[in-house]
């Protein structure tokens, strides 16, 4: 039996609505799997960017007392590193970091205090809150 071209066009016209709702049911099975997990890894990621950053900043810090013989004060903050202190007289010789002082991965900059002799750097993790687990969590320098 011949074929008709307007049959033959039906065929090659393109895909029928069982197939395209296959497709799309295989692509959010898949977006179902996968995207928590890509999620998690995002989350861990701004974890350890912040470790990295106050290992810069607390490297930064010690740059500074080998040269000015004290850490900032609370009072100079992060920012004694960018721009020198009115209360340093000599020996400066920043700028100890490239550019500004970084915030955090989630955007609030770092706590920094002088306490007891020792720096202490830290982020309160992504509720910017005391305490918390795992992206809620404190991070900060170990001294």
């Amino acid at each position: 039996m011949p074929s008709s071209p307007t049959l033959q066009r039906r065929r090659r016209a393109g895909f029928t609505l069982i197939e395209l709702l296959v497709v799309l049911a295989i692509l959010a099975l898949l977006a179902g799997l996968v995207g928590p997990r890509v999620l998690n890894q995002l989350g861990g990621a701004k974890s350890k960017t912040a470790q990295v950053q106050i290992a810069d900043l607390d490297k930064a810090l010690e740059l500074f007392k080998l040269d000015v013989g004290r850490y900032p004060s609370s009072e100079e903050g992060l920012q004694a590193l960018v721009t020198k202190p009115a209360s340093v007289a000599s020996g400066w010789a920043g700028p100890y970091l490239k550019g500004s002082v970084p915030v955090d991965p989630w955007g609030k900059p770092y706590e920094y205090k002088l306490e007891s002799g020792a720096a202490l750097i830290q982020s309160l993790g992504a509720d910017g809150a005391p305490g918390g687990d795992g992206e809620n969590a404190d991070l900060r320098n170990t001294r």
